[in-house]
């Protein structure tokens, strides 16, 4: 998986105490989550996947999830990387509509077999410790 060298950092992991990660699945509920929690004040990110779907989609690239999925997870990790650095360090509780372990997920989910630099960014970039998991019952 190739993945741009100036995303990673060569000396310590990046620990990012204040950036919170919302997860769950498709429709369960997280932009509007994130839209009530901007309404009290609180920064939050968007969905990097949700965006990487509009530009490919709209540029014609094939690097969607139902064209070429290995293309689609390898930009996903770029952009996911790329989006926690722009907010590193969050000097207040800032809140991401998914992040880079949701990646590894997806990976995983699609049976993508060469993980290891997802897995690496994982170990890297650290987000507070308590995830927020939106989940929608049927």
């Amino acid at each position: 998986m190739a993945v741009e060298k100036s995303l990673w950092n060569t000396s310590d992991m990046f620990k990012n105490p204040n950036l919170y990660v919302i997860s769950g699945g498709p429709g369960s509920g997280k932009t509007t989550v994130l839209q009530e929690i901007a309404k009290l004040g609180f920064h939050h990110l968007p969905e990097d996947a949700r965006q990487i779907i509009q530009e490919q989609t709209m540029g014609g690239g094939t690097a969607l999830p139902w064209l070429d999925r290995e293309s689609y997870t390898q930009l996903l990790l770029q952009r996911s990387i790329k989006s926690y650095l722009e907010h590193f360090p969050s000097l207040q509780s800032t809140f991401s509509d998914r992040g880079i372990p949701d990646t590894l997920c997806y990976a995983r989910l699609i049976g993508l077999l060469d993980i290891g630099l997802i897995e690496s960014a994982c170990r890297e970039y650290r987000y507070a410790p308590g995830v927020f998991l939106v989940w929608c019952p049927g």
